[in-house]
């Protein structure tokens, strides 16, 4: 069984645009164009936005039409209801926490790429069967971190992951450092009180600083 060859942009592509994936809860679907476009200044162009607020949809819906240059995808997905309703609000991907048979076959059929998350080499296991060779190690840290995507990488050494999860500054650069790990998921690039006071330029200085610490 293989992945879809319909899908808009391939994993591969998605994880190479750039070092770290900003992990977004929006509640306000006004914040949602400010927060992009502090992001793009910073040359982040891969921003996920996670499905836990009521307002995620229409801000994937709104990032897509207005900032095209943004490769917008849906986060937090983990049924095919969610992956369609992904699709039709205009994510070019869709990550999950963690996978069924069901995700991942309705990931195969759909039309963006979908990439499913794992904690352990049985789910992994799973996600190869279906042809998924990016995938999600969520949650990274609490999962065994840096020694355990590590060790998967032994008997696995064509799966490259995103880990996602506990990641922050001061560890980031032990993840990337790995063969195995194409780029790091993170929230702290988008902190509440920045989006509180509607300071869009810290959210640009916090992403360039990150950036530079990861060259």
């Amino acid at each position: 069984m293989t992945v879809s060859k319909n899908w808009q942009i391939m994993p591969k592509d998605i994880f190479a645009t750039g070092p770290i994936v900003p992990v977004l809860v929006i509640n306000k679907v006004e914040d949602a164009l400010p927060i992009a476009e502090a992001l793009l200044a910073a040359n982040v162009r891969v921003l996920e936005v996670t499905l836990r607020t009521p307002a995620a949809l229409d801000v994937i819906s709104i990032i897509s039409k207005e900032l095209p240059e943004a490769i917008i995808g849906s986060g937090t997905v983990t049924n095919s209801h969610q992956l369609q309703q992904s699709i039709d609000a205009g994510a070019k991907f869709a990550i999950s926490p963690g996978l069924t048979k069901g995700l991942l076959q309705a990931g195969s059929e759909g039309s963006i790429a979908l990439i499913p998350g794992i904690s352990s080499i049985s789910e992994l296991m799973d996600a190869a069967d279906f042809g998924y060779d990016h995938l999600k190690f969520f949650p990274a840290e609490a999962s065994g971190g840096v020694n355990a995507i590590k060790s998967i990488g032994g008997p696995f050494p064509d799966i490259k992951f995103c880990p996602t999860g506990g990641i922050n500054l001061k560890n980031v650069r032990d993840y990337l450092a790995l063969s195995n790990v194409a780029c790091c998921g993170g929230s702290w690039l988008v902190p509440n009180s920045a989006v509180e006071n509607k300071d869009w330029s810290a959210i640009t200085k916090l992403a360039n600083e990150a950036l530079a610490y990861v060259k």
